[in-house]
C-alpha cells in the first residue's frame, strides 16, 4: 500500500472496533480532522479542504503526494465526519468487473452518498479511468484518488478537471515525533501499556530516520517497544538498527528521480559542490543508473560550464566513460570528481544562448548560401560562379578575410566575461576591429 495507516477494510463503519491485534500505525490512524497532523496549508483554519468537509458539499477530490503521508488518513476521516457511505479499493487488486459493481451499487444507494476511494489510482488505465466519469457527473459517486504519481501525467484530463487537486507533503520531524510520543501513552489504542518512557531528541531521532513517512516511524517505534519490554527508558542504540537499515526515498522514475535530478543539475549551475554532492550521495544511495548521472554531466558541461572552461566537457565524457568501463561502486569517485569541477567552474550558458537564436534565424529567415562559399568542385559549379570571390583565411593575417559567411550577418554568439570565455571575447573583438580595417582599405582602393 502506498499510504498512511493501510489496512482497514473497505465499508468500516465508524464504530467498528480495530482489534489489538492489527499494526500500530492502524490502531493510531486519527478518527476525525482535528487528530490529523501536519498538512497545515490545506488543514488550516480557513483552508478550502475543511470547508468543503464541514459544510459536507464537495465533488472529487485528488490526493497526491509521498507513501505513508495520510491520504488514505484524509480519505476515511473525511468519510467518517460526512457520515457518507464509504468503499475502499486498490487500483492494483481491482478490475473492470469489481469497479462496475461497485459502480451500480453507488447508484442504487445514492442517498447514503458514497465516497469511492482509490488508493493508487495513477495505475489505472484510461479506460478504467474513463469508466469512472458518468458516476462522477451524476453525482452517484464522490471519488477520492490517492497517487503518488504526478496526477498531470497519470489521470485523465476528464477525471482531473472534475477534482479539486490537493498536494501533500512528507510529514515534518516534530509531527511524526508528536504523534509517535502519542501512541507512547495511549493505553487504549498505542503502547502506553508498556510505559516507555523516550526524550523529544530520541522521538525526533527516529521520526528523521523514517523520511516523513508515518506509517514506516509508528510501525519501527512499535517493534523497538516490543522488543524493549515494558517500564524501560529508549537509548540511543534502540533505534541504531533501524538508522543502519534506513532505506532512502527514491523511485526510478517517479517524482523523487526527476526532483533529486533537477536539485542536483540546480545545485551545480548555482556553484555550490556541498549541495550537488548531497544530491549525488542521495541518487547512488537510491540505486540510481550512474551512467544516467553521467549523462546528465555532459550535457551540462555545455550547457551550463560551456566555454568559460571548456575542460568541462572532456572530465564528464571521461566521467561517462569510467561509469561505462568501471561500473559501481569505484565509478562513484569519477563521478565526485566531474561532480565537484563542474560546480567550481566558472559558467557560461552563451553557446546554449547561440544555438537557440541560431534555431530562431533559420526558422524566421532561411539564407541562402552566398556565391563566394559554394562548393567548387565541378566544371559546372565553377562555370555558375560558385566560390570565385572565396579567400583562403590562411593566406590572410590572423586568418582574417574581412569576408562576410552570410547574406545578412546576424549575432548569434555573444560571450560571456566568465573564466577562459573573456579571452574569447577579446579575440573576438580584436577580430571584428582587423575585419574593419580590411574593409576600409579596400573602400580607398
Amino acid at each position: 500500500m502506498d499510504d498512511l495507516f493501510d489496512g482497514v477494510k473497505s465499508n468500516q463503519s465508524e464504530t467498528e472496533s480495530i482489534p489489538l491485534t492489527a499494526p500500530l500505525a492502524v490502531r493510531m490512524r486519527p478518527r476525525n480532522l482535528s487528530e490529523v497532523v501536519g498538512h497545515r496549508h490545506i488543514l488550516a483554519k480557513g483552508c478550502l479542504l475543511p470547508r468543503l468537509v464541514s459544510a459536507n458539499n464537495f465533488g472529487s477530490l485528488m490526493f497526491y503526494g509521498p507513501p505513508g503521508c495520510g491520504k488514505t488518513t484524509l480519505a476515511e476521516v473525511i468519510a467518517r465526519e460526512t457520515k457518507s457511505r464509504f468503499v475502499k479499493i486498490n487500483a492494483v487488486l481491482s478490475n473492470v468487473a469489481e469497479i462496475r459493481d461497485e459502480l451500480k451499487m453507488a447508484r442504487y444507494l445514492k442517498g447514503e452518498r458514497t465516497i469511492l476511494f482509490i488508493d493508487e489510482i495513477h495505475r489505472f488505465n484510461k479506460a478504467q479511468q474513463d469508466l469512472l466519469l458518468p458516476d462522477v457527473e451524476d453525482g452517484n459517486i464522490r471519488l477520492i484518488g490517492a497517487t503518488t504519481h504526478n496526477p498531470g501525467f497519470y489521470i485523465n484530463a476528464p477525471l482531473l478537471s472534475r477534482s479539486h487537486l490537493f498536494k501533500l507533503e512528507p510529514l515534518g520531524a516534530e509531527d511524526v515525533a508528536f504523534v509517535l510520543r502519542r501512541a507512547l501513552s495511549d493505553v487504549e489504542r498505542g503502547l502506553g501499556a508498556f510505559k516507555i518512557r523516550a526524550s523529544d531528541e530520541i522521538l525526533k531521532s527516529l521520526a528523521g530516520i523514517c523520511d516523513g513517512d508515518m506509517r514506516r516511524a509508528l510501525n519501527a517505534l512499535e517493534t523497538i517497544v516490543l522488543g524493549m519490554g515494558g517500564g524501560k527508558e529508549m537509548t540511543p542504540s534502540d533505534i541504531e538498527i533501524f538508522a543502519r537499515e534506513r532505506r532512502i526515498r527514491y523511485d526510478a522514475d517517479e517524482d523523487e528521480h526527476y526532483d533529486t535530478i533537477s536539485a542536483f543539475i540546480k545545485s551545480i549551475r548555482g556553484c555550490d559542490p556541498d549541495a550537488a554532492m548531497y544530491w549525488l550521495a542521495k541518487m547512488l544511495e537510491g540505486g540510481e543508473d550512474p551512467r544516467f548521472i553521467a549523462r546528465r554531466l555532459v550535457i551540462l558541461a555545455s550547457e551550463d560550464v560551456g566555454l568559460a572552461d571548456s575542460r568541462g566537457l572532456l572530465i564528464a565524457n571521461a566521467a561517462f566513460d569510467a561509469c561505462e568501463r568501471v561500473g559501481l561502486p569505484e565509478c562513484e569517485l569519477n563521478l565526485a570528481h566531474a561532480v565537484i569541477f563542474l560546480a567550481c567552474a566558472p559558467k557560461s550558458n552563451s553557446a546554449t544562448l547561440a544555438l537557440a537564436a541560431a534555431h530562431s534565424a533559420v526558422r524566421e529567415n532561411l539564407q541562402s548560401v552566398p556565391l563566394h562559399l559554394r562548393d567548387s568542385h565541378t566544371k559546372l559549379n565553377r562555370a555558375m560562379g560558385h566560390g570565385a570571390e572565396y579567400i583562403y583565411s590562411h593566406e590572410c593575417p590572423e586568418n582574417i578575410s574581412g569576408q562576410d559567411y552570410m547574406e545578412k550577418p546576424v549575432q548569434l554568439y555573444k560571450p560571456k566575461l566568465s573564466g577562459s570565455e573573456k579571452q574569447i571575447a577579446e579575440r573576438l573583438a580584436n577580430y571584428k576591429e582587423l575585419k574593419k580595417l580590411i574593409r576600409q582599405k579596400k573602400a580607398k582602393r
